[in-house]
């Protein structure tokens, strides 16, 4: 019965979290800059699965999973007024880029207990200084952002380049960025 939010989460790792979410009971709520799952997209019609505003995902989220990009439009789009819709017992978790939510908001923001916790793999400035308030937070939770540290990880990267060498040799290119370059 708790609802999960993706900011960003139409993408491949937004995927394979609501891939876990749904299993586990959970309703999905994804903030998408287009305002829609891409045409095909394998949740596109599910009826747990829900793109909605950011402000109406933060207000009636449980658990809060940052997936997007960081850019220009992303930098610390996430502060104070957004951690002040979510609801006081909900979770933010950033395993994205540390620059998208504003730290020292969310700094003054869990001094405040505004929400219930944070869990982040991922730090505006890697690793935080030994001297940062971040550290001394109870609600806080901080891991040194190991997600590449997997075996498994490491070699499905290794596998892709791999994959995309032999297709561009064998005449067949893909994952294009730009066609026209």
């Amino acid at each position: 019965g708790k609802k999960l939010g993706l900011i960003g989460g139409s993408g491949t790792i937004g995927t394979a979290v609501v891939d876990v979410a749904l299993p586990l009971g959970m309703d999905v709520l994804i903030s998408s800059r287009s305002g829609k799952l891409p045409s095909g997209h394998k949740y596109e019609n599910h009826p747990r699965v829900k793109v909605v505003p950011l402000d109406e995902l933060l207000s009636a989220c449980d658990f809060v999973s940052i997936n997007c990009p960081l850019n220009d439009d992303t930098r610390h789009s996430i502060g104070s007024r957004e951690i002040r819709l979510m609801k006081p017992t909900a979770f933010l978790i950033n395993t994205a880029r540390g620059a998208i939510i504003n730290e020292s908001e969310l700094v003054e923001c869990m001094k405040e207990n505004i929400i219930a916790g944070a869990g982040l793999d991922t730090q505006e400035v890697e690793p935080p200084h030994p001297e940062s308030e971040i550290w001394k937070l109870r609600n806080v939770f901080l891991t040194p952002h190991i997600g590449w540290r997997r075996l498994e990880t490491r070699q499905r990267l290794v596998d892709m380049t791999t994959d995309n060498i032999e297709s561009y040799v064998n005449g067949s290119i893909q994952n294009v960025i730009n066609q026209n370059a």
